[in-house]
């Protein structure tokens, strides 16, 4: 080694706040099984009521005492639970996260990308990134949605987790969205209908059709009865990318789901929804979904992309990436999204 390089990689030790940074990453997986191990536990739960002593904690939690500190002495490094004095274990602003009733919480997550269905494809990533493709289907040899359809169990839960994240749409966003003006709508990849449920009941005047896989839209037969909204609801059963959507609606709305579309199925699917509008220039496509931010600002969406290139072979995109899509199938942007989670209003053109 040569006295220059011998000088650089000196200079890059361990303690060196880059390389802090690298060992943090290169530990990613190890710490994700710890915080998962402990959301099981229900540590963040327990520490509610305030700090506990590791011997109490340990107890509660149905935990050995020395593992679980052990354990916790490496989470309050990275600010996740905290300790002091010597043993003694409280929460901190992260901690509350994890917590099981915090409705914004991410224990639900923490949960979902734990299943083998969403954890074991990513250790084929290599496969996605040399050639463009889901490791999911190498990995199980079947699609995402074909492999629900065939473990009922895995799917159950899968339906909790996106009624998790549909109770939130229909809390934070449901009013900004102005569905209220609308008399129809068509639920396009609706799952089972939880969120169409919840507006149909606060919008009484509004009519709609859920429209998913038949073997998906069948479950928005129980949802809409326990609702109370089956008499205006109506169920369609069919593939977006392949199969006519339901006509004459007011809008057609399509809530997280061309994300999981690559360009191509993309482009397949606005098509497809463009024919049935038809010449209805009054009607309006409603598309929820993240726009990515720009260069290297922090977006929980870039995950996200990785997570829609690993399982499905989808994308999420950025507004240029939008735009190009409703130019290349008929449509008009209409609004000024944000970059989040967010609404892109469209009219046919």
């Amino acid at each position: 080694m040569s006295e220059v390089e011998k000088t650089a990689a000196e200079q890059f030790l361990p303690n060196d706040l880059y390389g802090l940074q690298l060992v943090l990453l290169a530990s990613g997986g190890r710490l994700f099984q710890i915080v998962n191990a402990l959301a099981e536990l229900g540590v963040a739960d327990l520490l509610e009521g305030g700090p506990l002593p590791i011997s109490e904690l340990a107890e509660r939690a149905g935990a050995d005492e020395q593992a679980l500190q052990r354990v916790l002495r490496a989470t309050a490094m990275l600010g996740i639970f905290a300790e002091g004095p010597t043993g003694v274990f409280s929460s901190t602003p992260v901690t509350k996260s994890l917590t099981q009733d915090n409705p914004h919480g991410v224990f639900p997550l923490i949960r979902y990308n734990h299943m083998e269905l969403t954890a074991r494809p990513f250790e084929d990533t290599l496969h996605s990134l040399r050639t463009g493709e889901p490791a999911f289907k190498r990995t199980f040899g079947t699609t995402f949605n074909a492999y629900l359809e065939e473990h009922p169990e895995a799917d159950r839960f899968c339906d909790e987790f996106q009624t998790y994240w549909a109770k939130q749409f229909a809390e934070e966003e449901l009013d900004h969205w102005e569905l209220g003006r609308f008399s129809s709508i068509a639920d396009l990849g609706g799952g089972d209908g939880f969120f169409l449920a919840q507006a149909l009941r606060r919008y009484p005047q509004m009519t709609a059709q859920l429209f998913d896989l038949p073997w998906m839209a069948k479950k928005g037969e129980k949802v809409f009865a326990d609702h109370g909204v089956s008499d205006r609801a109506e169920i369609v059963g069919g593939d977006l990318l392949k199969d006519p959507v339901p006509r004459g609606a007011e809008c057609y709305f399509v809530k997280a789901v061309f994300m999981r579309f690559s360009d191509e199925e993309a482009e397949r699917a606005l098509r497809n929804i463009r024919e049935s509008i038809g010449d209805d220039t009054k009607a309006r496509l409603l598309i929820v979904d993240s726009v990515l931010k720009p260069g290297n600002e922090w977006d929980h969406g870039k995950l996200l992309d990785i997570d829609m290139l690993v399982l499905h072979g989808g994308r999420k995109r950025t507004l240029d990436d939008w735009n190009e899509l409703f130019a290349r199938t008929g449509f008009e942007l209409l609004n000024e999204p944000i970059y989040h989670w967010d609404l892109l209003e469209c009219k046919p053109v």
